[in-house]
């Protein structure tokens, strides 16, 4: 809604301009009129739009023709003001006054027009017969006002009908010589319908039109109003009411007859409501509301985006088969001016064995387009109506800001639930099979992907004990030189090498040496291809004791060459590593080489297991009865029996570890 609105009085001389004003403001006929009304200002709490409102007059005797241009530019209505009988002043507005002012205005945004017929009193016949083909003629023409300054006839009603010229326009409403709305109305109507309907049946039931007038109006329609809005579109339209509900026709035709009984006000609120501009083009306000990210904070969706997203693909899910073919996506992305997903969001995300997003995978592209580009989510939420439907105040309510990742670190714990994981690694190192193997792919199936089609970018959920999380990996570009901080940001580094290629490691080593080595991003090394015969790495050491050297978990095998969906057990580390920075973990892998894997044996061992069941029957079990748990000496036995159970696994521990 526009702040204020600014009214300039234009016309021949003594036409009675200043009179108008002059009226309005004391209510009654001025003794003596001056050449010219000071500007005067109403405020917004006397207008019937709650908008403030300056009134400009125009005096040919007291002003310039450059001090009149500038008027006409500033002003957001101009009143012409002509005699009722003065047939020359009439003449002025069409042979001076139009084209003077279409000079003068911008082509692409026409100051809309109101013509005033003053002195009203002094005659008995209308105007409105010359009137109305100027009307006709001049589509920028709003209304024609017969009034009279002496009598206080129709004053108030014309500068209110000048504020709704401006506050309610017609012109991007309605066409007059096609008596319909125009294209840019019945597209943002078309879109506001498709909103309010909930279910997606292409009705408005009465629990949806008592939605949609509670959202604009902030009051439901009583039952008997909402069936004689109904009752009105059936007669006058034969498929506008279907199974007792109003169909996208009806809701169409309900509107231009608004807009023809001149309740253009009606139209708006409710444009305006779903946040429209003058222009019938979506407010860069409600699109992209403001919203503060300050550094090393990501953000994330929170619950009840996540619930209006679930209804909006629930909506149009309409073969409840989890999953969204092409037309059901073209369908759900209609409330959009362009289609938001390319082809590659097929290989970013989850889909079916027909290559449909599923449910999942819907859910993760928008957690992926939160977390990038959070600008793009508030826009893409906007089209969708979320703060409407979830009645929110802006769409920036289904956001979350989380904290700085340095008090997380503080703290050892995080409350995120989408980690960021950057995959670096040389050319043809198998980067993208590692992606694509996140998202259920083996290597059949990823040969058919088109290269056109190819995305830097896999995400899906992983449990990190019992929680759901959201990894993100990116393919970083292999471009060594220039790795920008955006490329280096993330949670967790996946350096990734190809055990066939005796020279893939060593740009792995490389990258972490320059840009990971100090720093406290946990890093991972993925030995990938392991189907293959490991060949020796050209390099200074081998994997495993470069892991060693940096306090590294041992590189982790790793193939997307299965007859099966790949293993997602390497995924679930990774997401562990990331929520959990400060763990320095030694090892996470099952060689059963390592030291820890050696432990790991030992103490799930069946000869360990024997010696920890005897020891327990011995010292908790041998004749318990409540004096022995009341007695000095079972209990000292108990702890002799912890301590020697405690000290035998540290003790081969140690051993275990000399020999490695």
């Amino acid at each position: 809604m526009r702040k204020d609105v600014r009214i300039l009085l234009v016309g021949e001389p003594k036409v009675g301009k200043t009179s108008l004003i002059m009226s309005l403001v004391s209510e009654e006929f001025p003794k003596v009129v001056p050449y010219r009304a000071e500007e005067i200002t109403i405020p917004a709490d006397v207008t019937p739009e709650r908008v403030p409102t300056h009134i400009v007059d125009y005096s040919e005797a007291e002003q310039t023709d450059e001090q009149l241009f500038q008027e006409i530019s500033k002003a957001n209505v101009i009143c012409i003001v002509y005699a009722v009988n003065n047939k020359t002043s009439i003449e002025k507005v069409t042979s001076h006054w139009i084209p003077l002012i279409t000079e003068n205005t911008d082509k692409d945004s026409r100051v809309p027009l109101i013509l005033v017929g003053n002195k009203s009193d002094l005659v008995e016949h209308s105007s409105m017969e010359t009137i109305l083909p100027i009307m006709n003629q001049h589509s920028e023409i709003e209304t024609c006002v017969e009034c009279s300054a002496k009598n206080l006839k129709n004053i108030s009603e014309l500068f209110y009908y000048a504020q709704k010229a401006v506050l309610h326009p017609t012109g991007p409403l309605y066409c007059p010589e096609k008596k319909d709305m125009k294209h840019l109305c019945v597209k943002a109507l078309t879109r506001i319908f498709k909103v309010s309907d909930l279910d997606n049946d292409g009705i408005l039931n009465d629990s949806e039109l008592n939605f949609f007038q509670r959202t604009c109006f902030n009051a439901p329609l009583e039952s008997q109003a909402l069936e004689d809005v109904k009752n009105v579109v059936r007669k006058n339209l034969s498929d506008g009411v279907c199974d007792n509900g109003l169909t996208l026709k009806g809701f169409l035709f309900l509107h231009t007859l608004f807009i023809q009984r001149g309740r253009h006000e009606t139209t708006w609120t409710v444009l305006r409501r779903f946040g429209y501009d003058d222009d019938l083009e979506l407010n860069q306000d409600y699109l992209f509301p403001p919203l503060k990210l300050p550094p090393d904070c990501t953000t994330e969706l929170n619950h009840n985006a996540y619930l209006f997203l679930q209804s909006v693909f629930d909506k149009h899910d309409k073969d409840r088969d989890c999953a969204l073919s092409p037309d059901e996506t073209r369908d759900l992305f209609d409330v959009f001016p362009y289609m938001p997903w390319g082809p590659d969001v097929n290989n970013t995300v989850c889909t079916n064995d027909q290559g449909w997003i599923t449910y999942q995978g819907y859910l993760s592209q928008w957690t992926l387009t939160t977390y990038l580009d959070v600008q793009r989510c508030l826009e893409y939420l906007g089209y969708l109506g979320y703060s409407i439907i979830a009645e929110q105040e802006s769409h920036a309510a289904g956001i979350t800001v989380t904290r700085d990742k340095k008090i997380d670190l503080k703290k050892k714990q995080t409350q995120r639930s989408v980690f960021r994981c950057n995959v670096f690694g040389d050319i043809g190192s198998g980067k993208s099979g590692f992606l694509q193997a996140f998202l259920g792919r083996n290597l059949m199936r990823q040969k058919t992907i088109k290269e056109e089609h190819k995305s830097y970018y896999a995400i899906s959920t992983t449990y990190v004990y019992g929680q759901e999380k959201y990894l993100l990996l990116h393919e970083v570009f292999p471009d060594f030189d220039y790795l920008s901080d955006a490329e280096l940001a993330c949670d967790i580094v996946c350096l990734v090498y190809d055990v066939g290629n005796p020279y893939s490691f060593e740009y792995c080593a490389k990258v972490f040496k320059q840009y990971f080595m100090d720093s406290k991003i946990p890093c991972m090394m993925i030995a990938a291809k392991s189907d293959l015969p490991e060949i020796k790495q050209m390099y200074g050491c081998s994997p495993l004791d470069f892991c060693r050297r940096h306090k590294m978990p041992p590189p982790q095998s790793f193939t997307c060459n299965t007859a099966a969906a790949p293993s997602k057990d390497i995924y679930t580390k990774l997401t562990t590593m990331a929520m959990h920075p400060h763990a320095r973990l030694r090892c996470m892998c099952t060689c059963n080489r390592c030291t820890f894997c050696l432990c790991q044996n030992f103490l799930n061992s069946e000869l360990l297991q024997t010696v920890r069941a005897k020891l327990y029957t011995v010292v908790l079990r041998r004749h318990v009865s409540q004096a022995d748990l009341k007695s000095s000496t079972f209990w000292l036995r108990a702890s002799v029996g912890a301590t020697v159970f405690a000290v035998l696994g540290f003790a081969m521990y140690r051993v275990l570890l000399k020999q490695r």
